[in-house]
C-alpha cells in the first residue's frame, strides 16, 4: 500500500481540482477532506461557520486528519487551515507525502473570487492585501510541506504531470534535493 498524497495550501492554490485530476491520473481515491467533512455534519462549511464558529469547523477537521492519516493510496486535498493546528499534519504525515502547492496573491484571490460563496474567513475583507498579510502569517505552518509546487501561470494538466513525474522518481523531499 502506498502513502498518500497530501495537498497543502492556502485557500485558491488548486488542491481540490489538481487532487481530483491527480488522483485520476495515479488510479487513487480522491478526499477533498471539507467535502467530507460537510458530509458528516450535514452543512457547508460556510455555515458551520455562522453558526458554530471556526473552533467547530478546526475539531472536525482535526478529527477528519487524524481519520485519513490511517488510510493508503489516497490523494486529499485539505482545507487551506489545516497546517494551523500540529495534530493535524503529525496524523496527515504519518502515512503521507505533504505537498504544497503555491500561487501568487493576485491569483488566488481572483481564483477564489470566481467561485460561488466567498470563502468563509474572507467573506469581509476579500482583497489580495489581506491574501498576502494571511499568506505572510501562514508561511511558517505551510513550510511543514515535503515539496513545494507553484500553480501560478500554469495548466492544471501541467501541474498534475508536474507532481507525477516528481512522485515516479522517487523525489519527495525537496529540503534534500530529491
Amino acid at each position: 500500500m502506498g502513502k498518500n498524497i497530501v495537498l497543502l495550501g492556502f485557500m485558491g492554490t488548486g488542491k481540490s481540482s489538481v487532487g481530483f485530476y491527480l488522483a485520476k491520473k495515479l488510479k487513487r481515491k480522491f478526499i477533498d477532506m471539507d467535502r467530507e467533512i460537510e458530509k458528516i455534519a450535514g452543512m457547508s462549511i460556510a455555515e458551520m461557520f455562522k453558526i458554530y464558529g471556526e473552533k467547530r469547523f478546526r475539531s472536525e477537521e482535526e478529527l477528519m486528519a487524524g481519520k485519513l492519516g490511517q488510510l493508503s493510496d489516497l490523494v486529499i486535498a485539505t482545507g487551506g487551515g489545516v497546517v494551523l493546528k500540529e495534530s493535524n499534519i503529525i496524523s496527515l504525515r504519518k502515512n503521507g507525502i505533504l505537498i504544497r502547492l503555491n500561487a501568487a496573491p493576485e491569483d488566488i484571490f481572483e481564483r477564489v473570487n470566481r467561485k460561488k460563496g466567498v470563502r468563509p474567513l474572507l467573506k469581509k475583507d476579500l482583497n489580495v492585501d489581506n491574501i498576502k498579510k494571511m499568506l505572510a502569517d501562514r508561511e511558517k505552518f505551510y513550510s511543514c510541506a515535503d515539496l513545494v509546487i507553484n500553480t501560478s501561470g500554469k495548466e492544471l494538466n501541467d501541474i498534475v504531470d508536474e507532481i507525477s513525474e516528481i512522485l515516479q522518481k522517487g523525489c519527495t523531499d525537496e529540503r534534500t534535493g530529491c
